[in-house]
């Protein structure tokens, strides 16, 4: 615990956001960086707790509580307090592949566990998270993640978040990773399913590179079981892996369900997402939808 009484002399200070009248004229993030030194002060809040309720990942009652990766939180936000960035960055990547996304997307259960919370306002896990991951890429921290061959090969069906971590750390382990992915870009729901005020995808095109530099392989515009036999994979690779998520919505049991006009939300968001983006991936801007 860096400073014993930061969480009474420093108040949460949340992500300032873009002026409305600049927001509509495109369709990038409303979230506008914080400066290290403001993000330092906010990790000297962390109390350090005896038992980190922010890091335990557990369901009390059905519910989640703290971080289900159990990111070493109050670890990190000590050593940007001490202006350690880098192992802080180490720290961070030690439990979590992609801060990137999760410091953007992530419900952050751990700030809802902030023992802080109870009385004052909870740290402000997410933006130290995000402000970590930001400057790592920046210092030049981010690099491809290569390890001896183990000489196994394996298939992953799906370049969504789970298909992407499993081939980050299979990566990671040695072995051979080719990703199978139906659409014509990487990314699954990251890409198509989260609007880019939320996720930019320059965020997720940056993490993609990264992963083809780790020896990763992409194979696009191919839907496994009727692009390519599914046993055409099990047998040319030593396993495969299906992290086919979840795009079909779930229906529900109402009147009018239907009707002309009534969507899916998941259908909702992947055209309003790929209506932003040109066939070669160029961005355009919303007056040009």
């Amino acid at each position: 615990m860096g400073k014993t009484t930061g969480f009474l002399e420093y108040g949460r200070i949340d992500p300032r956001k873009r002026p409305p009248l600049e927001r509509i004229r495109d369709f990038d993030e409303i979230r506008l960086p914080q400066d290290d030194e403001e993000i330092r002060t906010q990790g000297s809040r962390c109390m350090n707790c005896g038992i980190p309720y922010c890091a335990s990942g557990v369901l009390l009652n059905g519910m989640a509580a703290g971080c289900p990766l159990h990111n070493l939180i109050p670890e990190w936000n000590d050593l940007v307090y001490k202006n350690q960035w880098q192992d802080a960055f180490e720290r961070l990547i030690r439990t979590n592949p992609f801060p990137e996304f999760t410091a953007r997307v992530c419900p952050a259960p751990c700030e809802g566990s902030c023992t802080e919370g109870h009385i004052l306002d909870a740290v402000a896990i997410s933006s130290i998270e995000y402000q970590i991951i930001e400057k790592a890429y920046k210092e030049g921290w981010v690099k491809p993640v290569r390890s001896s061959s183990t000489g196994k090969s394996v298939a992953i069906v799906g370049s969504g978040p789970s298909g992407l971590s499993t081939a980050y750390f299979l990566n990671a382990s040695g072995h051979h990773v080719t990703i199978y992915e139906r659409s014509d870009r990487p990314g699954g729901l990251l890409m198509y399913g989260i609007p880019n005020m939320k996720l930019g995808k320059k965020i997720l095109d940056r993490r993609i590179e990264v992963m083809k530099e780790s020896g990763i392989s992409f194979v696009l515009n191919t839907e496994v079981g009727k692009d390519l036999p599914t046993q055409d994979l099990v047998d040319r690779y030593d396993a495969v892996v299906l992290c086919s998520g979840a795009t079909q919505g779930r229906g529900i049991a109402v009147e009018g369900k239907d009707l002309t006009g009534v969507h899916f939300a998941v259908d909702f968001l992947k055209a309003a997402t790929q209506s932003v983006v040109d066939p070669i991936g160029k961005p355009i801007s919303a007056l040009d939808v």
